[in-house]
């Protein structure tokens, strides 16, 4: 085959195909009609001498051959988009583009405030757009429809850019009232009655059943290498509520210590070191390979990760 007798607009097609997974909504992110991308992918049919994509009660489905060519397209263009961009195409006093960031409660309340802080100086016309893990796929975050995740991440498709923003240890928070404060030992942990913070990373989250350790997250696996349990009485998905729990009721909160520093400066907390052993957890960003060369993304990135670093001193 002559590349020069093909029509390379037709691997961008293919891009937006593979994607969307729909001819209709390949359409709508091209701005051409629908009529014009059924015969690209009647022309893409012919280039390559394969369906691309078949209908099945799934949807539409990408072949084996399709599959197989999506990374080297989307390499290809990647590399072209990069290629052809303007080395200083972004004015962060002068840009006026939105920013969508999936943040955790956690990543909220302990880096982004800081964040709109210093973009209120630094690019007052920008605006950041902050949304919750369970409104968040994979799909989006690989495909640029969220610019960023910021989360604590068991594990990442290897397709992701990622980078640690920092690794965090744990601390108790208590009232200062609650009993378990003097002589802060184990028995008096278990004894008293918790509160579980969410560990949500995508997705729409469900239920949690307290018998399933494996599920709780790392607190209670930690316990569960000791043979004990702790007594959970709430399950939130959100720090404030449970740091606001923890102040009102005699429970305990046992979370990420910048978390707990929150309510440092409240004379009716006291912050505590657990009693038994938690492995640190660690903060990351993750981004698309779409996104890896634009210098918008960039340079924010670069932002969060000198925030990160001026909040640890």
């Amino acid at each position: 085959m002559n590349i020069a007798k093909v029509d390379l607009n037709l691997l961008v097609y293919f891009d937006v195909l593979m994607r969307e997974l729909s001819v209709t909504r390949a359409a709508a992110q091209l701005s051409i009609t629908q009529p014009a991308m059924s015969n690209g992918l009647k022309r893409l049919r012919d280039l390559f001498n394969d369906p691309i994509l078949v209908r099945t009660s799934d949807g539409m489905t990408p072949t084996q051959r399709a599959l197989q060519l999506q990374p080297v397209v989307r390499d290809a263009i990647s590399r072209l988009e990069s290629a052809i961009q303007p080395q200083s195409d972004f004015d962060p006093l002068t840009s006026e583009r939105t920013f969508r960031i999936m943040a955790s409660d956690y990543a909220e309340s302990t880096l982004l405030l800081e964040v709109i802080r210093q973009l209120n100086h630094q690019a007052p016309n920008i605006t950041l757009d902050v949304i919750t893990p369970s409104d968040v796929t994979y799909h989006d975050v690989e495909h640029g429809k969220v610019d960023m995740a910021i989360n604590r991440f068991e594990e990442l498709p290897l397709s992701f850019h990622q980078k640690v923003i920092w690794y965090d240890s744990f601390s108790c928070v208590v009232n200062k009232q609650n009993p378990v404060v003097k002589h802060f030992t184990l028995e008096k942990y278990l004894k008293g009655q918790h509160i579980w913070v969410s560990k949500t990373g995508f997705g729409v989250g469900v239920g949690i059943d307290p018998n399933e350790v494996q599920k709780l997250g790392w607190v209670d696996l930690e316990l569960a290498k000791l043979g004990k349990k702790r007594h959970i009485r709430v399950f939130t998905r959100h720090y404030h509520v449970a740091l606001q729990l923890a102040r009102e009721q005699n429970l305990i909160a046992t979370l990420p210590s910048r978390a707990a520093k929150i309510y440092k400066d409240d004379s009716n907390m006291v912050i505590l070191e657990p009693p038994f052993d938690i492995p640190p957890i660690a903060l990351k960003m993750a981004w698309s390979a779409l996104l890896q060369h634009d210098a918008g993304h960039i340079w924010l990135r670069r932002l969060i990760i000198d925030i990160a670093k001026e909040l640890e001193k």
